[in-house]
């Protein structure tokens, strides 16, 4: 069996939402039905609402499920671009942190290609941590034209967690609702919606033990927000389709799971971390750690970039050797492309092109952070052979190595 260190992709399903979910898909019964099959999945969905609201710090009211957080996160900044501009057409103004995920990102910006959205890209600082300085500056720059702010509670690919705290309270003095694309920081720290007064809160399924193809964003109930798709009504009449009681209920079976022991297992977690980041500096000096230190980044992530080498060669030896990680970057027609979060955080191309993310889990073990520090080594070595001569040659070249060394 392949040691699994990219948990930040998606994580195993857990006992108990693999549990739910098998007894749901044994039963039948639309949740918008009025029989008495009907009536049976609209009760398992609402107690999974609840479920999944008590775990998010929100009001059952307040969830709407999902396909997942991509979904999530256009239905929210879409719909509440589109909300507020409609309220008044001087809205048009998008606050953003440089470092989103891509579910964010390209929404964004496919606002500002086909909508006429005003997009402000917020900086972040050297570890990956929002300024909030700047934040302040746009806001005091005629809130008036401001539709919302979004900022995500924790990086993807560097872990480093935001001040969304800080950042709700900068916009709302403002008078500018502020969503949170929480995907990652869900089920791996705190996160409390209502504490927070976030108007828009996206979460996903598959990061936290729960299958695949269901989230839910949280949306605060007196924000307004314009549907992006229509049909039936479900879901406050904002998300139309019917529901997937099945994922639902196992959804909301790994989040009563994961917060249900949520500081004994992140602190279990970190604690593997900082073995497995001890290690890599000691097996690799010239590793660099990325993203915020200690407790300002997230309990499972470990991120490095590798100086002379590729991030997909390296991943690839790894994957050889019985490893899987990730890069966080991505790779389009065999073209290399840095992360935006590496190069926002001030790395040069070549320098964020080293990029591996080591990602840890509700089934990780020391086993896992033995086998990584003993693979790393002579992975490394390889790719640096291969050195950065260009993405396809590179990985060719890594995979000949890793042939010529395996026999």
């Amino acid at each position: 069996m392949p040691v699994y260190l990219d948990h930040a992709a998606t994580t195993p399903l857990a006992a108990e939402a693999l549990a739910a979910l098998t007894r749901e898909l044994s039963r039948t019964g639309n949740p918008s039905s009025l029989h008495g099959s009907g009536r049976r999945a609209r009760r398992a969905v609402e107690d999974a609402r609840e479920a999944l609201a008590a775990a998010a710090g929100a009001h059952p009211s307040e969830v709407i499920f999902t396909s997942g957080g991509t979904e999530a996160d256009n239905l929210a900044v879409k719909g509440l671009y589109w909300a507020r501009r409609a309220e008044d057409p001087r809205r048009t103004r998008i606050l953003c942190s440089t470092i989103e995920h891509h579910a964010v990102l390209d929404t964004v910006e496919w606002l500002e290609r086909h909508e006429g959205a005003d997009v402000c890209w917020l900086p972040v600082d050297a570890e990956g941590v929002l300024d909030l300085a700047a934040l302040e500056a746009e806001l005091a720059d005629d809130p008036a034209s401001i539709a919302l702010v979004t900022v995500m509670w924790a990086n993807n690919e560097v872990g480093s967690i935001q001040p969304v705290a800080d950042v709700v309270r900068l916009a709302h003095a403002a008078g500018v609702p502020v969503h949170s694309d929480a995907v990652q920081a869900f089920g791996s720290v705190p996160v409390d919606f209502r504490g927070t007064a976030l108007d828009a809160m996206s979460v996903s399924g598959h990061k936290i033990g729960g299958p695949v193809g269901v989230g839910a964003l949280l949306l605060g109930r007196a924000v307004k927000l314009t549907p992006v798709q229509h049909g039936g009504g479900q879901e406050r009449d904002v998300r139309s389709g019917t529901l997937d009681t099945a994922s639902i209920a196992a959804f909301a079976a790994a989040a009563k799971a994961v917060t249900g022991n949520l500081e004994g297992e992140s602190a279990r977690i970190a604690g593997l971390r900082d073995r497995l980041i001890g290690g890599v500096r000691s097996a690799v000096p010239e590793a660099v750690l990325r993203g915020a230190p200690g407790p300002g980044r997230l309990p499972g992530n470990a991120h490095f970039t590798f100086p002379g080498c590729e991030g997909d060669s390296l991943l690839f030896l790894l994957d050889l050797a019985g490893v899987e990680s990730s890069t966080g970057s991505a790779c389009t027609a065999g073209v290399p492309r840095p992360s935006h979060v590496l190069l926002a955080m001030g790395l040069d191309e070549d320098t964020a092109r080293g990029a591996q993310r080591f990602t840890l889990g509700h089934t990780s073990t020391d086993a896992d952070v033995d086998a990584l520090l003993a693979a790393l080594p002579g992975a490394y070595a390889r790719a640096r052979q291969a050195g950065m001569a260009g993405h396809e040659s590179s990985i060719q070249t890594a995979g000949t190595l890793a042939r010529h060394a395996a026999g």
